[in-house]
């Protein structure tokens, strides 16, 4: 299994949701740039699991260890290599899995795949607990940008049925980025956030499940961030949040709804700022021309399908029977994914926006 992303900055990330531990390591990092363990720890504890009614009760600190790549609080030049201890696993809760896979779930492929051998417990490497080293990476990434006037937020935008207001794609600002991330549940509307909370609980007392879309944006991006053809804006952030668990759509800008559009209605006219800036005047190209900022935001929203985990009855199959079979997953499972999410989401976006600031920067 290879879990690494990136050309400059790379990561690799390692462990199995029931192993001793998980982690990352993060290498081609500008050498000297001072890092905010807090602050990171601070960002990681966003998509924490059992703080809340809405997600899943399993608990577990997720307390960051840096091992190497820090020297004095800075940058060093090395890997910095980070861990995070398993605490809270329950493995028995899965032993019927490796004969009887869960639908939705990577538990049929990937027994097919490694013959058997693959980690099955809490969804082994494929689980989402591994997006716990991903969003210490983004953290990191995170406090470098941030340095360079590149800021990146998220918020909720749909749960199943409910839905927040979007961003106004032309006009965002890092102080209504910071207002959204403070919140426990990100969205602008709290009455959109109240209908969301009410319709994961009634999913959960069903047994069942609901998905969701998040919107994020960076702003800040200097014209001519991205590598044409294949490491463009859309490629590179498109590969990296289609690794998060769940992912299953990816859209940037007006995405799909350009296809009810004249040209002459989805062209954004260009225009100049008393200071000197061209800008565009709407923002349906999402920030990313030819696949190369514009200095427009950059818009992505990123839909999570529901938790496949669910106690409802479902039809599966016994691999060692060869007979079809009813499944009830036990277990500790989020009736809803989003709100964890929405760090992830950032986090990707950060570790792949400053691969490709630092590419350009060659």
């Amino acid at each position: 299994m290879s879990s690494n992303f990136g050309d400059k900055v790379k990561i690799s990330i390692f462990g199995q949701s029931h192993s001793d531990a998980i982690g990352v390591v993060i290498d081609g990092l500008p050498v000297g740039e001072e890092i905010d363990l807090e602050a990171a720890q601070r960002f990681l504890d966003r998509r924490a699991p059992g703080k809340n009614a809405y997600s899943t009760p399993r608990k577990e600190g997720d307390q960051v260890r840096v091992v190497s790549g820090l020297f004095q609080g800075r940058t060093c030049g090395a890997p910095i290599c980070a861990m995070i201890e398993n605490t809270n696993t329950r493995s028995k809760d899965y032993d019927q899995l490796k004969d009887m896979p869960r639908p939705g779930h990577a538990d049929f492929t990937a027994e097919v795949k490694y013959g058997g051998f693959q980690d099955h417990r809490g969804g082994g490497h494929f689980s989402g607990r591994l997006t716990a080293p991903l969003c210490f990476a983004g953290a990191v990434c995170i406090q470098i940008l941030e340095r360079r006037g590149i800021h990146i937020g998220a918020h909720i935008l749909s749960i199943h049925q409910g839905k927040d207001k979007s961003f106004d794609a032309a006009e965002i600002t890092k102080e209504e980025l910071a207002e959204i991330i403070a919140k426990e549940f990100p969205t602008m509307d709290e009455q959109a956030g109240g209908e969301m909370k009410d319709i994961i609980q009634k999913a959960r007392e069903q047994g069942d499940s609901v998905g969701g879309v998040i919107e994020s944006v960076a702003i800040g991006l200097p014209v001519g961030i991205g590598e044409p053809m294949f490491d463009g804006l859309e490629s590179k952030l498109s590969s990296i949040l289609f690794a998060i668990p769940a992912v299953k759509g990816v859209e940037f800008g007006e995405g799909f709804g350009v296809c009810e559009l004249f040209g002459s209605e989805n062209n954004d006219s260009f225009y100049i700022e008393e200071t000197g800036q061209i800008k565009t005047k709407t923002n349906h190209h999402g920030g990313s021309l030819g696949g190369i900022s514009s200095g427009m935001p950059l818009v992505i929203r990123t839909a999570f399908k529901p938790t496949p985990s669910i106690s409802k009855n479902q039809d599966t199959v016994s691999l060692k029977k060869g007979e079809n079979a009813t499944l009830s997953v036990t277990g500790r499972h989020d009736p809803c994914i989003v709100p964890r999410a929405v760090p992830c989401v950032e986090a990707a976006m950060a570790i792949a926006i400053l691969d490709l600031y630092e590419i350009k920067g060659r």
